[in-house]
């Protein structure tokens, strides 16, 4: 185990140089303990078979503060893709206990601002917290193509598309608009999902989905539990960042401050016809189904085995967790 901490008494003061230490592509296990500390450096993984322990979420905190419209050294603008705080570029990686925090701040003037970049398979995140407000987190790959010009600049921009797998058990994950967001196949447990006020009308949509054609999952919430800040009918359960997202929800806990329709199209006629969005045994304020659009499925009870842990997790090498 090797162990990091601020005041020197470690192996190592600096995460990244304790990531920078370790063989690229051994199959040994590495633990890093990292101690209470706030740990303001932008950090990259890459080697396999990683895991973070943290000594306490609320007191190992992993955060830096770039963001999306400022500008770099060739006059451009950094774009979303560029401002992670954590890259998890890699497979068998897990942490627990730990905190990671985009610190940029809010408005038109930041933009988007990651937290976490996960693009990996068998991530495993337990007891976390993710901080920030748009774009919180993004559950790679990216889509495959762009909507806008340079859209997608950053570390992963040219990498072949390879589905990952993703588990969050017992995590806090706020932020306002997208907070969820990418193309993995992702399954949280007993998360909460807390949707800040931006002031506006419409302040917030929790997920929003890019699940490729022909994925068979993308994101499964299971006794999680929707809450925020915004007034009454002021957030969204998400909307399709591409046509095909699919997000379903089970038994889950939904607060006041998300509209009762529950999801928006974001203006995409074809998710009505190719988009999965479901729920079953939704609950609280705003759990009752009966305003959810027409496009908008409601699961059986014979229906959820499809929707285990296990069933959509697992994949064709038995991944448990």
């Amino acid at each position: 185990m090797i162990h990091i901490s601020k005041d020197g008494t470690g192996d190592f003061e600096s995460i990244q140089k304790a990531l920078d230490s370790l063989p690229k592509n051994g199959t040994a296990e590495h633990t890093l303990f990292i101690h209470k500390g706030v740990y303001e450096e932008q950090i990259t993984i890459t080697t396999p078979h990683v895991t973070f322990l943290g000594e306490d979420k609320n007191n190992t905190i992993l955060t830096y503060g770039l963001y999306a419209h400022m500008l770099m050294e060739d006059g451009m603008k950094r774009g979303t893709f560029r401002t992670y705080s954590c890259l998890i570029d890699t497979y068998d990686f897990t942490a627990k206990n730990i905190t990671f925090e985009n610190s940029a701040g809010k408005g038109i003037d930041v933009g988007q601002a990651l937290a976490v970049y996960a693009d990996g398979d068998r991530l495993s995140f337990e007891n976390c917290r993710f901080l920030g407000n748009q774009d919180t987190i993004f559950t790679g790959p990216l889509p495959p193509k762009e909507i806008e010009p340079n859209g997608f600049i950053g570390p992963k921009q040219n990498d072949p598309r390879i589905n990952g797998r993703h588990y969050y058990k017992d995590c806090y994950l706020e932020g306002d608009i997208d907070f969820i967001f990418g193309s993995a196949t992702a399954y949280f447990e007993n998360c909460t999902f807390f949707s800040k006020y931006t002031g506006k009308e419409i302040s917030s949509y929790v997920t929003a989905a890019s699940t490729p054609e022909g994925q068979e999952y993308g994101y499964v919430m299971e006794n999680c539990r929707f809450e925020g800040n915004c007034p009454p009918d002021n957030a969204y359960l998400g909307r399709p960042w591409r046509e095909y997202a699919k997000t379903v929800l089970i038994n889950c806990y939904i607060g006041d401050h998300i509209c009762r329709e529950g999801w928006h199209d974001w203006n995409k006629e074809g998710a009505h016809k190719n988009a999965f969005y479901a729920e079953y045994g939704s609950y609280g304020p705003k759990g009752d189904m009966d305003h959810r659009p027409d496009w908008i499925y409601r699961l059986k009870e014979t229906d959820l085995v499809k929707y285990t842990k296990d069933a959509v997790l697992s994949g064709s090498d038995g991944w448990k967790l």
